[in-house]
């Protein structure tokens, strides 16, 4: 093999990153668009790139943008299926409403992009490849505060990791996830803001820190790419140790 690292290149592919706007997203669309993708960024916010204002959890809007992808590129690659949102309460304290938007983004968004990216990936008869985002609390209880509705469709992004890769493996569609750490974004600002809880996940996190968006590029890339052609079905922590203890 000439150049191992050409394996990682995505030349003239087509990349949609949901929740591409700001944070992990908006990383991971950087990183796609450096080793050679057309990147799409679905994502209720302008994203930069080439941009849809889409909500994950509609299905109507799901469908109208990946055909308009379809329409402009002729094809989609790779979904890096990432938008997701948070509402940290004691399940006492949950309202079903607060617990019916968290599972509507965190599992059915999830659900519905990878069933309409798959749809065109079997269309355009090149198979593809998805990457959805778990966490480390969708394998773990958590513990250090009540998060019911986060960790109940993380642990649901995991199964369905499985479920699809399985489903789609002999048709070319390979999906796999990353389980990541707690991830320095907008979306856990309150908990980098509390001193306290800080501490308390720096002690828990056998590497000592939480992790920053950069780190989860080489671990997305790894997945979207050729490099890991034999591997689907597969969570990939990114979470400094927490999850090996």
């Amino acid at each position: 093999m000439a150049d191992p690292l050409a394996q990682f290149r995505l030349d003239g592919e087509v990349a949609v990153v949901t929740g591409g706007a700001s944070g992990i997203g908006r990383t991971i669309a950087e990183a796609f668009a450096g080793v050679g993708a057309h990147v799409v960024v679905f994502d209720v916010a302008a994203g930069g790139f080439d941009s849809y204002k889409v909500d994950v959890a509609d299905e109507s809007q799901v469908t109208t943008a990946f055909d308009q992808v379809v329409a402009r590129y002729g094809r989609v690659d790779v979904l890096f299926n990432n938008a997701g949102v948070a509402v940290r309460r004691p399940t006492m304290e949950l309202p079903l409403e607060d617990w019916s938007k968290v599972v509507a983004v965190n599992m059915t968004g999830v659900f519905l992009c990878a069933r309409e990216a798959a749809r065109r990936m079997l269309a355009g008869g090149r198979g593809g490849r998805i990457i959805n985002t778990a966490s480390i609390m969708g394998l773990s209880g958590g513990g250090l505060y009540p998060n019911i509705s986060y960790q109940s469709t993380k642990g649901a992004v995991v199964n369905m990791t499985r479920a699809l890769a399985v489903e789609w493996a002999r048709q070319g569609i390979r999906v796999n996830a990353i389980a990541p750490t707690w991830v320095r974004t907008p979306l856990i600002r309150p908990l980098t803001d509390n001193p306290d809880v800080m501490k308390r996940i720096e002690e828990l996190t056998p590497m000592g820190r939480i992790a920053e968006p950069e780190e989860l590029v080489g671990a997305v890339l790894f997945l979207a790419s050729r490099a890991s052609a034999m591997v689907t079905g597969h969570v990939l922590a990114v979470d400094g140790g927490f999850l090996a203890q």
